[in-house]
């Protein structure tokens, strides 16, 4: 699938984007900036985010990105942050995408490391939602994709404390809807299916764990970072207005609802 493909535009639109340079941020990122939005691409790794910008310079679409290093998980840092880029104009799109995903048996789990957890999927999140709300109020519009996860529909185990916090992404997605829907504001969630990431390292048979995944899709292939892309440009989009507090699953047809 190509992300020119996709018919609907983003162009001009100011739009932040978390965990933008690993997993599927990369391709997703590459595919907004391929819609003409202006990407200010979040995430902690240098070396990933030096590797978006190098693909968005073979794609001359360099002068719309901009990246920025920082720790979600350091709550007066990404203040900082969101500080700097809603000062002169609003952020139109908010895309909470980075997530952390220990593995471990339930009671190995650390309070501390629960609480890392929450912080960077859960709380975070809604910080970027609260700083840019002011902006996206003043204008009668916004959008915010919050990224879910296949794995509320159980079945996954020593996952629990990733699982919880997608469940409360899911639950904050209706809420913020229902609260900011009068004021031209969107919130909706994506559930991506299983999707070849790095995070599938934590599988010790990866052939075996690939064959499942095809087992238990009903489209025999595995996604692309496009499928989710198509997915979040859609509903960035002015064409999505009247869509809101809803889930999507992109997963090959894995869970249906």
């Amino acid at each position: 699938m190509n992300g020119t493909s996709m018919q609907f535009s983003l162009r001009g639109r100011r739009v932040l984007l978390t965990g933008a340079g690993g997993g599927l941020g990369h391709g997703v990122s590459l595919a907004l900036l391929r819609q003409g939005a202006r990407l200010f691409a979040l995430d902690r790794d240098a070396e990933s985010l030096a590797r978006l910008h190098a693909a968005a310079e073979s794609e001359r679409v360099e002068e719309q990105l901009q990246t920025l290093q920082v720790d979600l998980a350091d709550e007066t840092a990404l203040q900082h942050t969101l500080d700097r880029l809603t000062a002169d104009a609003p952020l139109d799109v908010v895309i909470n995408n980075a997530a952390i995903y220990p593995s471990r048996p339930f009671d190995a789990y650390s309070d501390d490391e629960r609480a890392r957890v929450y912080r960077v999927n859960v709380a975070a999140a809604l910080q970027i939602i609260r700083a840019a709300l002011p902006g996206m109020r003043a204008q009668g519009w916004g959008r915010i994709v919050n990224i879910a996860s296949i794995t509320l529909s159980g079945g996954w185990e020593h996952l629990q404390p990733y699982v919880e916090s997608k469940g409360a992404m899911v639950a904050n997605t209706r809420a913020l809807a229902r609260e900011f829907g009068a004021e031209g504001i969107t919130c909706n969630a994506i559930s991506p299916g299983a999707f070849p990431t790095a995070a599938e390292a934590i599988h010790p048979d990866l052939p075996g764990y690939e064959r499942m995944v095809l087992e238990r899709q009903s489209i025999k292939r595995r996604g692309h970072a496009n499928d989710i892309a198509a997915a979040i440009v859609f509903l960035a989009s002015e064409e999505a207005g009247f869509i809101t507090g809803q889930t999507l699953a992109v997963d090959g047809g894995w869970i249906m609802h």
